[in-house]
Parts: C-alpha cells; sequence; structure tokens
C-alpha cells in the first residue's frame, strides 16, 4: 500500500516507522511549510492525516478531488461533518475519520456505554469527564473527550456539556495540557460517599498511528464515511 502522510510532526513519523514496518510504502509527506499536492494524493493508494483543524477540511476535500480514500486523526472539525459527508457522496470518495484510532480507546468507548446504561439508574451519582494531552494539542476539549461525553450524555439527566466550572445544569468536561502527556482521559461517576472512575492513559503515540494504519488498510476499495465502530463492529458491538 502506498501512503501519502499530510502531517508529518511526531504523529506522522510513528505512523511512517509502523507502516513501513508493515510493508507499506511512505509515497508522499506534507508538511504546513510544503502542503499536500492533489498530484501527490494521485500517486497514493491512502492519505492519511493528521494536521490540525484548519487544515483539516481542505485537506479532506484535496483526497475527494483525487479520487484518493483519506483517513483523518484530525479533530475540531466535526461541526461541518455534514458538509463534508455532502462532498464525499458527491466526490464518490471515502473518508475514514475518528476521534481516536487506539483500539484501547474503543474498547474504552464501549466499556463507558455500558457502565453509563448501568449508572443511569442511579441519580445520586454525577458524571464528569476529566482529559489530559501534551502542550501542542490545539483543540480542548479533545475530540476523545466530546466522544466520550456523547456517550454519557446518551444515559444521564444532563442534555449539554460545559467547561464552566459553575454551571451544574450541565456535564462537566475538564481538559489540563501539560508536557508530552499522550492523552488520558477519565470518567468519574461520583455521590457523596463514593466515586466510581474509568481511565485510559496512552503511554505512546503508536496505538493511534498502529490504529490510522489499520483504518487505512480497512478502507481501501470502500466509498463513503467510515469510523472506528465500522471497522471494529464485529469486536466492540
Amino acid at each position: 500500500m502506498k501512503i501519502a502522510l499530510i502531517g508529518y510532526g511526531k504523529m506522522g513519523q510513528a505512523i511512517e516507522k509502523l507502516a513501513t514496518e508493515r510493508g507499506h510504502t511512505i509515497v508522499a509527506k506534507a508538511t504546513s511549510k510544503a502542503p499536500v499536492r492533489i498530484a501527490d494524493l494521485a500517486d497514493a493508494d491512502v492519505a492519511i492525516e493528521f494536521t490540525e483543524p484548519s487544515s483539516a477540511l481542505k485537506n479532506i476535500h484535496s483526497a475527494f478531488q483525487s479520487g484518493t480514500p483519506i483517513v483523518v486523526g484530525t479533530t475540531g472539525w466535526y461541526n461541518q461533518l455534514d458538509e463534508v459527508k455532502g462532498n464525499c457522496a458527491e466526490a464518490n470518495g471515502a473518508l475514514f475519520y475518528a476521534s481516536n484510532f487506539s483500539i484501547g480507546v474503543n474498547l474504552f468507548q464501549s466499556v463507558l456505554k455500558y457502565t453509563s446504561e448501568l449508572m443511569k439508574n442511579y441519580a445520586e451519582y454525577t458524571p464528569s469527564i476529566h482529559e489530559i494531552h501534551h502542550l501542542a494539542k490545539k483543540d480542548a476539549p479533545s475530540g476523545t473527550a466530546l466522544s466520550l461525553a456523547d456517550i454519557v450524555l446518551d444515559n444521564s439527566d444532563f442534555e449539554e456539556w460545559t467547561d464552566d466550572d459553575e454551571d451544574q445544569t450541565k456535564l462537566k468536561i475538564s481538559s489540563e495540557r501539560i508536557g508530552d502527556v499522550k492523552g488520558t482521559h477519565e470518567v468519574h461517576f461520583t455521590s457523596s460517599i463514593d466515586q466510581i472512575t474509568l481511565e485510559h492513559k496512552a503511554f505512546s503515540r503508536d496505538g493511534f498511528a498502529l490504529g490510522s494504519i489499520l483504518a487505512a488498510e480497512w478502507v481501501q476499495k470502500k466509498k463513503g464515511v467510515f469510523t472506528m465502530r465500522d471497522m471494529l463492529k464485529n469486536t466492540i458491538g
């Protein structure tokens, strides 16, 4: 498989290492100083994109124009997802996006779904979410935290989330940016007498990198918009 890397920071380099070990070839590397060209994408079987929210949409549309399937790990653009889905259908393209490509995080989400369904019967427990990432991460809360929030909101009396400590009427999401933390997500269910906590902690970027490569392998010859749930539907339900 020939891969075009859009974004060649720490994630891009981790993807390159693991992809090469799996027998794939990197045919293009785009950076903020050398943006991706449609000609670069035309030579690739798939593009893997980890950049910034301000760049992601342009990169997705370039992939649609070139007819190249694209795997997107950038978050912060999902408010335009409906438009992107329409563009994907119009171009007969393929988009695989995820707030987190870690297999462990997606298993964690399934555990949270089960736990949230159980906890909704116990109103004395108030859910909240806390996430920690490295200083260079642009969006806060993280895309993964928002995905976790969607699961909790489906199974609680809260209708929206907030990052305001004073607002007790919404699901609280708090964020920290510390050093080179790869990603920690905690979901708390707190009562006046105890607390139940679910936590996922990433030790390296390899889990995210491997997941994006597996997605790139999986999306070959497919058309449409896909997520990790589509790829893992036989294992996480």
